[in-house]
C-alpha cells in the first residue's frame, strides 16, 4: 500500500526531517484558499496513491504567482488526474527556492534489513545512478562518508564559483530516515526526491512510501 504524498510528510515531520508547508484540496476554489494561506508562490499537483509520476504526466504545475493561475492548473490536473483515478485530489504546496537536489531514500532488504541510499536527485538518479548505500543503523560519520563517495560529490561541496550546500542538514536527513526505518517496520520503501540543499539548511519537497499490506 502506498501513502499519500501529505501522509508521507507527516511521517518525516516527526522524525525531524524538514518539509515543505502543504495541504490538499478538492476543488479549484479550495485550492485557492490554500494557497492565499501558503502565501505566494505556491506548487500545485495531483494527490493520488494510484499515480507515482505525477510530474511525466503533466500533473504538477511550479510557481504559481496568483489566484487564477492556482485555479486553472486545479482545474487542468483535477480533469486529467480524474481519468486516471477518480479519487484524485489535489495538493498545494510552497514553492521551494531553488537549490541542489539530492535524493535520500531506503528500502527493506529481505537479508540486510533497513538500507538507505543517498545520491544527486531529480533527473540524475535515473540518468547517472550516482548513488550510495548503507545497511542501518546509519551514524552522522557513515553520512557524511556516503556523501563523500558519490561522483558528484564536487557538486555538494561548490565548483565554479557554486557555493556548497549544507552537509550537516543532509547528514541529519540520512541519520533520521534511518531512525525511521529502524523503528517503523511497516515500511518496505521511502523516497525523498528530489530534497532541495541550500547553502544552509535542506527540505523534502517530494515524498512517497510504501507499507506493508
Amino acid at each position: 500500500m502506498m501513502m499519500s504524498e501529505l501522509e508521507a510528510k507527516a511521517l518525516l515531520a516527526k522524525y525531524g526531517i524538514p518539509v515543505n508547508e502543504g495541504y490538499s484540496a478538492d476543488s479549484a476554489d479550495e485550492a485557492a484558499e490554500r494557497a492565499r494561506h501558503i502565501g505566494f508562490p505556491v506548487v500545485v499537483k495531483a494527490l493520488s496513491n494510484k499515480i507515482i509520476h505525477k510530474s511525466d504526466l503533466g500533473l504538477v504545475e511550479l510557481n504559481i504567482c496568483n489566484l487564477d493561475g492556482v485555479r486553472n492548473a486545479s482545474n487542468h490536473i483535477l480533469k486529467k488526474a480524474r481519468s486516471i483515478d477518480p479519487d484524485a485530489r489535489l495538493i498545494v504546496e510552497a514553492m521551494a527556492n531553488p537549490g541542489t537536489e539530492v535524493i535520500v531514500g531506503a528500502k527493506r532488504d529481505p537479508q540486510f534489513g533497513p538500507t538507505v541510499l543517498f545520491g544527486l536527485g531529480g533527473i540524475f538518479v535515473e540518468v547517472f545512478k550516482d548513488v550510495s548505500l548503507r545497511v542501518a543503523p546509519v551514524y552522522r560519520p557513515m553520512a557524511l562518508k556516503m556523501m563523500e563517495e558519490i561522483k558528484g560529490y564536487p557538486i555538494l561541496k561548490g565548483v565554479r564559483g557554486r557555493k556548497g550546500v549544507d552537509l550537516d542538514a543532509l547528514a541529519d536527513i540520512i541519520v533520521n530516515t534511518s531512525r525511521l526505518m529502524m523503528d517503523d517496520e511497516g515500511i518496505l520503501e521511502l523516497d525523498m526526491n528530489p530534497v532541495v540543499a541550500y547553502e544552509k539548511g535542506a527540505i523534502v519537497v517530494d515524498a512517497r512510501a510504501l507499507l506493508k499490506n
